[in-house]
């Protein structure tokens, strides 16, 4: 079910579930779709390879420019319609609505009526392991021929790093959600953090400590706890 955010006008959708089973981990621990996980990393990691390698294998600056830009776009096409979507049920897009606003969409696969999922642990491993490291690599490259002055060259690194950092970006925000809820929960650890630190003395962190782990906790739970241990002391 869509959820829009107000702020940015981002639409999202419920994640997966908690995670199924030990009779089940087994099998998903195979790769269901290797075609799909063969070419989530061969577009990335070859532009990386021809990126390397090029001035070896040929003088043409424009040749490797070419297919380097080439190889980065059909990585970024099949890893935002294709990768995602099957190795791990992710999917982001962005669409205009009819006032002429632009949306982002955030799209997860919803599980099957038993109860299963169809990607694997094995899968997810490699999307996620390709996803973050290429992009790191590509600045890696942008930072050593800024440094270098290799200009013609840091044209072709921006956009690797724009392209496979896109996809970084919108795959993040699929699986943590919107920026309204990353907020709510960064500022309820730091208050809690900072009532225990500064406010409540040694003695009242533990019974502190002791609440918060409790799960459903009343809020007055809270309030008498402290109160009667500062009566017994």
């Amino acid at each position: 079910m869509l959820r829009q955010d107000s702020n940015d006008d981002t639409e999202d959708v419920s994640l997966f579930d908690a995670d199924d089973d030990a009779p089940r981990r087994s099998k998903k621990s195979k790769i269901r779709h290797p075609v799909a996980s063969f070419f989530h990393l061969f577009f990335r990691v070859s532009a990386i390879v021809v990126y390397l390698l090029c001035e070896l294998l040929t003088s043409s600056f424009i040749a490797c420019m070419v297919t380097i830009i080439l190889l980065l776009s059909c990585d970024f096409w099949a890893v935002k319609n294709v990768t995602g979507r099957l190795m791990v049920g992710l999917r982001w897009w962005n669409q205009v609505d009819d006032d002429g606003k632009s949306h982002w969409v955030f799209e997860a696969r919803k599980a099957s009526a038993h109860g299963n999922k169809t990607s694997s642990e094995a899968e997810s491993r490699i999307f996620w392991l390709g996803l973050i490291t290429c992009p790191m690599i590509w600045v890696i490259f942008a930072f050593s021929a800024l440094f270098s002055f290799k200009v013609k060259w840091l044209a072709v690194v921006t956009m690797g790093v724009i392209l496979q950092g896109a996809n970084l970006y919108g795959y993040i925000r699929c699986k943590v959600g919107s920026r309204k809820n990353l907020t709510s929960v960064a500022t309820t650890y730091l208050g809690k953090q900072f009532l225990r630190q500064e406010i409540l003395e040694p003695s009242q962190r533990d019974i502190f400590n002791h609440l918060t782990r409790m799960k459903m906790t009343p809020a007055y739970t809270f309030k008498n706890s402290l109160k009667g241990h500062l009566m017994d002391s």
